[in-house]
Formats: C-alpha cells, structure tokens, sequence
C-alpha cells in the first residue's frame, strides 16, 4: 500500500506543476481521524465511561492518557504538511469524549503553534464518544454551528451520534463540512442506511438555501464506499462523470479498489474513513475551490512491524495489552486547489 500511496502523492505534485502554464494555485487541505477512545481518566456523569478509569478494564490513567495525547498529536501535526506548511483548514474528529480531552489535544506542543481551535457539542452516545472538527482560524473561519442528532425509529434505545455541521469561509469561499460517526458494524446494516439518508437530507436542504456553497461529508461511516448506506443512501458516486448537479462525489471507491484502506479487519483493509465532495467542488474551472486528490495518510511509525498484527495500524490496545500506539485506523485527506488572482 505504501508504494501506491507514493505514486498516488506524485501525480499530485505532477498535476499542480503541468497546469500551472503561468497561472498560480493555492493549495489547501481537509482531513479526517478517528481518535481511537480519546477518553480522558476521569468519569463523565451519565457516560459509560468506566474501562477508561484508573480502575477500570483498561487501567487508564494519567500516564496512558498524556501518552495517547502525545501520539495524536505527533500524527495530526504531520497531516498534508509534505505539501503545505500550513496543514489542512480543518480536521474531523472521531471519538472524542469531550471539550475537556479536546482542548488537551489543541495545546500539545506539537500542535500549539498551529493555533487550532474547535467545535464540539455534548451528544447522546452511552459511551460517551462524540465527534469534533479541529481548525485552523488563518485559514477557515467558522460562521455557524450545530449537532443534528440521528434519529432511529426502530431503536430508540441505542443512542448514538449525531451529525456534527459547521460552516465557515474558506479561501473567500462558503463551506459546509458535516462530521459523522455512523453506527458500529455491531449494528445491522438498515442503522447505517438510516444515518445516509439523514445526511443526505442534510446536504440538500444546504444546497437548496445556497447551491454556491461547498458541502464536504466526511467520518468514519462504518461501511465501505460501494455499501447500500455511501453509494445509494448518501448517493455517493464512484466516477465523476455520473455526478449529477448537487449530487456527490467519493473518490475513496477507486482508492480501496487498488488495495489501500484505513482500517483491517482479519487481515483485509476496508475503507471506513471518507471524505465525499459537493458536485459544485469538480471541474476544471479553478477559480473557485476545486477538488484536487485524496489521500490516506499513511506513515511506517502508525504501523504494527511485527506480530500478531503486523501491517495493521498501531492501535492503543491489543486485546487487553497497551500498545501505546495511535489508532486502529488512518487519516484521510482531499486537496482543494484554487487560482491565485
């Protein structure tokens, strides 16, 4: 996976420098990770938080909190910045306890003179795991906010997250990006159906008030991107060309067709952790923000080298055993590009 992963960052270099013929680009990023239990080691009253607690399943203390700090730091302070120094415009999140973990994270040296701020909101999940979006203030400037919770009718027991939706002004332009954390594969599949058809809603009703905005739909969706809740709930296209106007756009589809993923199970990669993109944000008119590649973000250090899981991401624990690593799964970033006038 790293040797494609290498040529795959090639063509993207390649494709800014073949198109320039005088003209300049901005290049900007957005990314997306699932923290793996980002919990701190104290209890959250109402959450089911407890195998994060000193005496708790997981022994989960100061020193393995602080470590795991450390770790997705080293990682998020590296995403895009082989391509630009400034790092993506923002970054979901996945399973963040809450404000309390997320504002550690912000300040970690490795990421404190970034300035990133975020946006965070308390949702339903019994564990107590939300999402959030990081951002980098010099570069996107967030104007609204809010949680759109998921609705089940079938199971009004099992809360889980909700849709985290945040607009602002990337370079001088509207974007909407939405966080998700759709149900677990301990779920049947209708749960993850649900929540597709919930953001697809979502989207139009955003398109509809301002078809000039930028929607970008990205999370860890617990399905792959040709399953029913990505290709036919969400309508999440494989190719470009059967994009419709307002329709969207995954080019993770391709990616996890050449081998690459961001999570194994048994020894398979699949390909949780996507980033979809608004018609309005493909073409070939670079004068307004337009996608330009994806990429998983894929670094020898956030791989198991040896053992039972070798070539799976380091993850923090192993069964029962602290790895000490980063998460059980990886990155993904989309590049915008945009002409500089």
């Amino acid at each position: 996976m790293k040797k494609l992963l290498i040529v795959l960052n090639l063509l993207l270099l390649l494709s800014l420098s073949s198109n320039a013929q005088g003209k300049k680009y901005a290049l900007y990023s957005a990314a997306f990770y699932n923290l793996e239990n980002l919990f701190d080691y104290t209890h959250d009253q109402g959450k089911d938080d407890y195998e994060f607690l000193p005496d708790g399943k997981n022994e989960w203390d100061s020193i393995k909190y602080v470590s795991k700090l450390h770790n997705m730091a080293q990682v998020i302070s590296q995403l895009a910045r082989d391509k630009q120094p400034e790092g993506p415009a923002f970054i979901g999140v996945a399973e963040v306890e809450n404000r309390k973990v997320l504002e550690a994270l912000v300040k970690q040296p490795a990421l404190a003179s970034t300035g990133y701020q975020f946006v965070h909101y308390e949702g339903p999940d019994k564990r107590g795991i939300d999402c959030g979006l990081i951002y980098n203030p010099a570069l996107f400037q967030v104007t609204t906010s809010k949680l759109d919770l998921y609705v089940n009718p079938n199971d009004t027991v099992h809360k889980t997250r909700g849709f985290l939706i945040v607009s602002g002004i990337l370079a001088n332009e509207k974007v909407t990006v939405i966080v998700n954390h759709w149900p677990s594969r301990g779920a049947d599949s209708p749960a993850r159906v649900l929540a597709g058809q919930q953001v697809r809603v979502i989207k139009d009703s955003l398109l509809t008030a301002d078809p000039a905005s930028k929607v970008i739909i990205m999370g860890d969706m617990n399905d792959d991107p040709m399953d029913e809740s990505m290709s036919q709930a969400l309508g999440a296209k494989r190719e470009i060309k059967d994009v419709e106007q307002g329709g969207l756009y995954n080019p993770w589809w391709n990616t996890l067709a050449k081998g690459m993923g961001t999570l194994t199970y048994r020894g398979k990669w699949n390909l949780f952790d996507q980033i979809v993109v608004s018609s309005n944000l493909l073409g070939d008119d670079r004068s307004t923000l337009k996608f330009c590649q994806n990429e998983i973000f894929y670094r020898d250090f956030m791989i198991e080298q040896e053992g039972k899981y070798k070539g799976s991401p380091k993850r923090t624990f192993g069964g029962s055993t602290w790895l000490n690593g980063y998460s059980d799964h990886l990155p993904t970033i989309i590049y915008l590009i945009k002409e500089i006038k």
